[in-house]
C-alpha cells in the first residue's frame, strides 16, 4: 500500500496553489520593474555619442545669468513697490521690449503723484518729470529703484559681496529662488534677493542693516512676459523724443586728499570741485562705488567749516561730519556709521 506523508492531500494541494500564487506575483513585480527602466531609459535625452545627459546642478550664478538675460532679451511688464520704514510704499511700472529690427525698448513709470517717466531707446534714456523741459541723456540702462549694476552685471559684485543660495521660497504667488548677498568685510549692509523659478526675474530685494533689520523692500506685485511687446512701445513716436544732451568730458582735477581706507571692492568713480547750495562753499568731492553703493566724499578747510561734528541718519542715507585742525570731511552713503567713521578718519595728504 501507498503510503502518504504526514500532511493530507487537500492541505498539500492548497500549499501548491500558494507557492504558485506568490511565484506569479514575484514574476509580475520584476516584469513590471524591468519594463519602467527600459521606458526611464528611453525617455531620458542622450548626446551626440549616445550617452546619456546627466542634469547639471543649477549655481547661484546660474540664476542671476538667468536674471540678466531675461531683463535684457525679454518681453515683460512688472509692477513693483517700494517701500522705506517710515514712508509711503511708492509703486512702479516697469516695461521692457525687444521690437522685431532689433531695437530696446524700456519704460520706467512712477505712479504716484505727478508722476516720473523713462524712456530708454537702445542707448539713449529720456527723461518726463512735472516742472521740467523733457531731455535726453546717452545710456543704455535706465537707473532706476533695482540697482542696474546687480540686474545687468552681477559679475561685478564679486569683489565687494558673496552671493549665497538658500534655497525655494514663495513670492507673490510664485515659486522663487532666494540668494543671499553679503559684504565680503561686513563693512556695508546685506541684501536678501528672489528670483522667479520660471523666468529667472527678480520678484522681491530686500536691504538689511548689520543687525538683520529691514530697511528697504522692493517687491513685484505683477509680473507678465508675453511672445510680443507691449502695446505702448507702438505708440512711442521716436522722432519726438528730444535729442540726447552732449556732455563733455572733465579733466581730472587734482586734490589734495587720498582715503585711505574704503570698504572692499570700492573704488573711486569721480571727482569734482563743487559749490555748495546752501552756503556757496567750494568744496572738493569724489564718489566711490563698489556697484551697489554709492558714498560721497566732501573735504574744505577747516577755516571754512561751517557747523559742528555731527553724525544722523536719513532713510537709508548715513551723513558724518568730522573737523580736525586742517579740513572738515564729510561722508554720505547708504552705510553703516563705522564705515563712514573709518572713511573720514582715513585721510591722508595727497602725494604730491
Amino acid at each position: 500500500m501507498r503510503k502518504f506523508s504526514a500532511f493530507n492531500v487537500p492541505a498539500q494541494c492548497r500549499l501548491v496553489r500558494v507557492f504558485l500564487n506568490q511565484l506569479k506575483y514575484a514574476a509580475s513585480v520584476v516584469i513590471f520593474a524591468i519594463s519602467t527602466l527600459s521606458v526611464a531609459q528611453e525617455s531620458q535625452p542622450e548626446d551626440s555619442v549616445g550617452e546619456p545627459v546627466v542634469p547639471q546642478v543649477v549655481t547661484t550664478w546660474d540664476w542671476l545669468n538667468r536674471m540678466t538675460q531675461v531683463v535684457q532679451n525679454s518681453n515683460f511688464q512688472v509692477a513693483f513697490v517700494q517701500s522705506r520704514a517710515g514712508n509711503e510704499t511708492t509703486p512702479y511700472l516697469w516695461r521692457h521690449a525687444v521690437l522685431e529690427d532689433g531695437t530696446h525698448m524700456e519704460q520706467l513709470n512712477l505712479q504716484n503723484g505727478p508722476g516720473q517717466e523713462l524712456i530708454r531707446v537702445n542707448d539713449i534714456v529720456s527723461v518726463f518729470e512735472p516742472d521740467v523741459a523733457p531731455y535726453s541723456l546717452r545710456s543704455s540702462i535706465i537707473d532706476g529703484p533695482l540697482p542696474s549694476e546687480l540686474l545687468y552685471y552681477p559679475e561685478r559684485l564679486k569683489p565687494s559681496y558673496e552671493f549665497v543660495s538658500v534655497g525655494r521660497a514663495r513670492v507673490a504667488g510664485r515659486p522663487a529662488q532666494q540668494i543671499r548677498i553679503v559684504s565680503r568685510d561686513n563693512s556695508r549692509f546685506s541684501y536678501q534677493l528672489w528670483l522667479d523659478e520660471a523666468s529667472g526675474m527678480p520678484l522681491k530685494l530686500n536691504m538689511l542693516d548689520l543687525q538683520g533689520a529691514l530697511l528697504e523692500q522692493i517687491q513685484v506685485t505683477s509680473l507678465m512676459i508675453a511672445e510680443v511687446p507691449h502695446p505702448y512701445f507702438s505708440r512711442i513716436n521716436q522722432a519726438l523724443l528730444p535729442s540726447p544732451m552732449e556732455i563733455a568730458s572733465q579733466p581730472l582735477r587734482e586734490h589734495s586728499w587720498e582715503v585711505e581706507y574704503l570698504p572692499v571692492g570700492m573704488k573711486e568713480i569721480r571727482r569734482d570741485i563743487r559749490r555748495l547750495a546752501l552756503t556757496g562753499q567750494v568744496v572738493e568731492y569724489k564718489m566711490f562705488s563698489d556697484g551697489l553703493v554709492d558714498v560721497s566724499v566732501y573735504v574744505q578747510p577747516a577755516s571754512d567749516a561751517v557747523g559742528s561734528d555731527a553724525a544722523l541718519r536719513h532713510e537709508l542715507n548715513t551723513f558724518l561730519t568730522l573737523t580736525d585742525g586742517n579740513a572738515q570731511v564729510t561722508v554720505v552713503g547708504e552705510i553703516p556709521l563705522a564705515t563712514a567713521n573709518a572713511i573720514a578718519t582715513s585721510l591722508t595728504a595727497a602725494n604730491p
